[in-house]
């Protein structure tokens, strides 16, 4: 115990650093999943033909291709067509498109949830498609989605080490490289996940109190 101790004070500095990218990664990526998947949920939900199949396409394309390929294709090949992105800016683009697909899955859930009687009355009274989306049925659907949209963040934080395979230097990276050099693989890795679950935490027990919320409801 003193030596994991004594090691955890050696290395944490450096794990921290991978720590920052590793909330930064999982941030943006957040952000740009949430903007995609509830784009791609409106063009599913739509009732236009074209957008539906679209959208559907779009999103079974994305699932049906693994995050690490994806990250890959982004990083290593779109240099060829001019392309170049920094290893942040693909990780972030990768695991962001990646994820907008189980999002869009998500809203669409939560939208399609929303009695259609109520739909049908703000039409009657006049609004528009997009009106009676923003004002009636989104600030409901939220307040559905918002549990399973926790467990996405979850999952997102974890598979941020993902980002690794492009050269982030993200926490999993950093422990990675500590470990090739010291040769302390127990110490090194007991530290990057106990790490990984004092951030998983937090989150652990949001999702946890929004369903009980949502149960109550």
């Amino acid at each position: 115990m003193q030596k994991f101790l004594h090691d955890a004070a050696e290395f944490l500095p450096i794990l921290l650093q991978g720590v920052w990218l590793t909330i930064l990664v999982t941030i943006g990526s957040l952000i740009l999943s949430t903007i995609l998947g509830l784009l791609w949920a409106l063009m599913r939900v739509s009732g236009l033909r074209a957008l539906s199949g679209l959208s559907a396409a779009l999103i079974n394309l994305i699932r049906g291709i693994p995050i690490i390929v994806l990250l890959f294709y982004l990083y290593f090949v779109m240099p060829d067509f001019g392309i170049t992105l920094t290893a942040l800016q693909a990780a972030i683009l990768g695991l962001g498109i990646a994820y907008s697909a189980y999002q869009a899955e998500n809203f669409r859930a939560g939208i399609e949830a929303i009695d259609k009687g109520q739909i049908e009355a703000a039409q009657t009274i006049g609004m528009g498609w997009w009106l009676t989306m923003r004002r009636v049925v989104l600030p409901q659907a939220v307040r559905i989605v918002l549990p399973p949209y926790g467990n996405i963040m979850i999952m997102l934080l974890k598979d941020s080490s993902q980002a690794s395979t492009i050269t982030v230097a993200e926490l999993a990276l950093q422990g990675k490289l500590i470990a090739s050099s010291t040769f302390k693989n127990t110490s090194v890795f007991t530290l990057v996940a106990l790490m990984y679950l004092t951030m998983s935490i937090p989150l652990i027990l949001l999702v946890r109190h929004l369903e009980k919320r949502a149960g109550r409801r």
